[in-house]
């Protein structure tokens, strides 16, 4: 799944003392150390756990997965079969937010609506990488094919739908349709917010999703050069059978969940693990969540990207979030032992 749009201009990170840039490391912490962890609220981590639990196929997570469907007390729980394992290869931590958003569409075009949203056509997946954004947009070869899914009426908003990955459209008549990733043109991601700041519009400390989005209308020509910049385009797939009330699909194809789901770098935490964020700035998050998802920009033991649910609210405070802090992996017992061995020999 693509992510926020200020997860590609992530400054270069400064390696921790001690480590070097290549070197993994693994500390056994006891919970003692994780700030806050007393007062969270741990039956809503065990509740989004039990989300995907049952899909992670090694032996020792099936049966922590067993014991937690027996609604155990949750911190209990991750106390007496976790350990937490600060997991490091030399980057400073950061986090940044993403979330689910929603846009106004139809069925068919007219009026405001002009701007489909595609399924992937089939030589998109043989071709790679296949026609840019500019081409695709612009170009005659999607029409008449029978491609699209919906027509919205913004092409900015469609543009960072392309990011998330997923969303909603709502239609006219108040029906709420689904929208997921499907795959994409081949084409490597291109920031148009690390644009703005090449081109000096904007300090790197300026730049968020709704600083781009209003200079991108106040610009209407200038700024659909700008989304052209980024040669990378999103294909998309309805989703059925999705309640409305749920989460979009993460990467272990299951809803996440507002505030304790997070998307990680799979190289170095599970998916499916609970993590305990300990989020720094103007706005500190000591929570214990969920590793359900993953994403292109999401890269490093020490990133991580936080899913804050749908709509412009959960936009606005996603896109404003950029800060350091530290996060660690709880690992069941025997694991996270085998690995302090490993890191031993």
């Amino acid at each position: 799944m693509i992510r926020a749009v200020l997860a590609a201009l992530c400054l270069a990170l400064q390696p921790s003392v001690g480590a070097a840039a290549d070197e993994t490391t693994y500390s056994v912490l006891s919970f003692d150390e994780l700030n806050g962890w007393e007062r969270d609220d741990h039956q809503k981590a065990l509740d989004a756990f039990l989300v995907t639990c049952p899909d992670m196929k090694d032996p020792d997570w099936q049966s922590l997965c067993a014991l937690a469907q027996q609604k155990p007390n949750a911190k209990g729980f991750f106390e007496l079969f976790f350990r937490p394992i600060l997991i490091s290869e030399g980057n400073s931590a950061l986090f940044t937010g993403y979330f689910e958003p929603e846009l106004r569409g139809a069925l068919r075009p007219g009026g405001p609506y002009k701007y489909p949203l595609y399924h992937e056509p089939p030589e998109s997946k043989v071709s790679r990488p296949w026609l840019t954004r500019r081409e695709i947009e612009t170009g005659p070869t999607m029409k008449g094919r029978g491609l699209e899914i919906a027509w919205v009426d913004d092409p900015v908003e469609l543009f960072f739908l392309q990011i998330q990955g997923s969303g909603r459209i709502r239609l006219p008549n108040g029906a709420v349709i689904r929208v997921g990733y499907a795959g994409s043109n081949g084409h490597d991601y291109r920031s148009i917010g690390a644009e703005l700041v090449r081109r000096g519009v904007y300090s790197v400390h300026q730049v968020s999703a709704q600083v781009i989005k209003n200079w991108v209308r106040r610009n209407p020509v200038d700024g659909m050069e700008l989304l052209y910049h980024n040669p990378s385009y999103v294909f998309f797939r309805k989703l059925k059978d999705h309640a409305s009330d749920l989460g979009p699909l993460g990467a272990m194809n299951r809803p996440v969940t507002s505030g304790r789901s997070v998307a990680v770098d799979p190289a170095f935490v599970p998916l499916g693990a609970p993590i305990w964020i300990e989020k720094g700035g103007k706005r500190p998050i000591r929570r214990l969540m969920i590793a359900q998802d993953t994403g292109s920009a999401i890269k490093g033991a020490q990133r991580a990207d936080i899913f804050f649910g749908t709509g412009d609210k959960a936009g606005r405070a996603a896109g404003r979030l950029r800060d350091p802090g530290r996060m660690v992996v709880l690992m069941p017992i025997q694991r996270a032992f085998a690995m302090m061995t490993e890191t031993l020999q």
